[in-house]
């Protein structure tokens, strides 16, 4: 087992972070056991970090921190099944490239490559695709140590309470190790991104979610345009990106003149309306197919602070204005665009889309920039709603809050009871989401 000398940690926004008492680098289910054990006896603490994705405290610790670089890979594939076991600290890029080595692919992705799996499961991380739930509903088994340094095994047939707690499990009812995954043939994707008027798109909103395999949209605040991108499974791969066009519009439009505007208005917050008005005018279309993952995936070099919200389908439309009336009426300029994305429902106890059919809305701001009266003033818009904050993304609420739109948040709480009767696994932000 592999001890850091390095205590100190902070998230890729670089608006969280921690000192850990020590820092640990276990190899195996057995030695991470190991630690919790010894954790229990001592009355320590001990969280697992992932690539630091999260804009949360979710990962922050004054106790033991696990540092997952040692557990990562494939374990096995069932190529005939379409099942594949991973190690917990896999990031989802080297796992996309593993499964097309195998001709296997994710059937739905977020946006972001970077994250371990057990991160992004940790916290109901989630494409588009109104077909398609959050990246925990193709988890098939779990492996996970429990806050007694039991190293078990859970599914839908086997102790199948403990895994409907674990898919979305914030790490309050264990350190997952290994994670068996649904995955399906691997597959190429037609894309189609193109500016459209925000009326439109709200016009045929519902047309454009169903028709397509996955849809989501773009508006840019100040104005009234949108880039809508539809995503849909094609036969063949006949119309590629060039190396050029990729470089263009992922590198240079997304993030280079992104990041450009945005230190801008930074620098300059009354001249922010007319950047983004300036910024809209390059929108241009793009058609291309390429692997899913490609597609699914972007990278992501402008760092800022992010908030999302799940509301129900018929929800969105009220708080899509009410947001735009927000942003109108606020003394800060908002630097970045807004994301709408759209889920299916699912039975993960505290995944976002439990229960029902989700419409997502995340706002961004620059780091530097004034948020708090932006994210504050959305988050009461989405409260009124019947929405629930993205576990990953910043938020204010509390437990009994939350408790109010998770029907099965007192059995979630049930099962850390029975795994983490010392709470081995508490930190300042489960207190919070999850209470003591």
């Amino acid at each position: 087992m592999t001890l850091r000398t390095d205590h100190r940690w902070r998230n890729w926004a670089r608006n969280q972070h921690s000192t850990a008492t020590q820092v640990r680098a276990p190899a195996t289910a057995e030695e991470v056991a190991e630690i919790v054990r010894a954790a229990a006896r001592d009355g320590a603490t001990v969280r697992a970090v992932g690539s630091g994705h999260s804009f949360t405290a979710t990962a922050l610790t004054s106790g033991i921190r696990l540092d997952p670089a040692r557990m990562a890979g494939l374990v096995s594939i069932d190529d005939r099944a379409k099942l594949v076991r991973v190690r917990a600290g896999t990031r989802i890029a080297d796992l996309n490239a593993a499964l097309a080595a195998h001709g296997l692919a994710m059937p739905n992705l977020g946006d972001i490559e970077m994250q371990t799996i057990a991160g992004a499961l940790a916290t109901g991380t989630h494409g588009t695709g109104a077909r398609y739930g959050c990246l925990s509903t193709f988890v098939s088994e779990l492996e996970l140590v429990t806050g007694t340094g039991e190293v078990v095994r859970c599914s839908r047939s086997t102790d199948p309470d403990l895994f409907l707690a674990a898919s979305v499990g914030l790490g309050a009812v264990g350190i997952v190790t290994e994670v068996t995954l649904h995955c399906v043939d691997a597959f190429i994707l037609h894309a189609d991104e193109r500016p459209t008027p925000l009326a439109d798109v709200l016009a045929s909103l519902d047309e454009r979610v169903a028709s397509n395999d996955h849809f989501e949209f773009y508006w840019m605040p100040y104005t009234e345009r949108t880039l809508t991108k539809a995503n849909n499974r094609a036969e063949t791969d006949s119309a590629p990106r060039g190396r050029f066009a990729a470089w263009f519009n992922d590198y240079l439009l997304e993030n280079t003149v992104i990041g450009a505007v945005c230190r801008m208005s930074r620098a300059m917050p009354a001249a922010t309306p007319l950047l983004l008005r300036t910024t809209a005018r390059f929108f241009s279309p793009r058609v291309y197919t390429e692997r899913s993952d490609v597609v699914f995936t972007s990278p992501r070099h402008v760092r800022f602070v992010e908030m999302e919200y799940g509301l129900p389908r018929d929800a969105l439309p009220e708080a899509f204005a009410g947001l735009r009336r927000l942003i109108d009426r606020l003394p800060e300029p908002v630097a970045l665009p807004v994301e709408v994305r759209f889920t299916a429902p699912d039975d993960i106890w505290l995944s976002h889309g439990y229960g029902r059919e989700n419409a997502y809305i995340a706002i961004h701001q620059y780091v530097g920039m004034p948020y708090e009266r932006y994210f504050r003033g959305f988050e009461e818009i989405c409260v009124g709603l019947g929405g629930r904050p993205h576990w990953g993304k910043l938020h204010y609420r509390d437990a009994e809050s939350l408790r109010e739109v998770y029907p099965r948040f007192d059995d979630f709480l049930a099962v850390r009871e029975r795994v983490d009767p010392a709470r081995v696994f508490e930190n300042e932000y489960t207190r919070q989401v999850l209470g003591p």
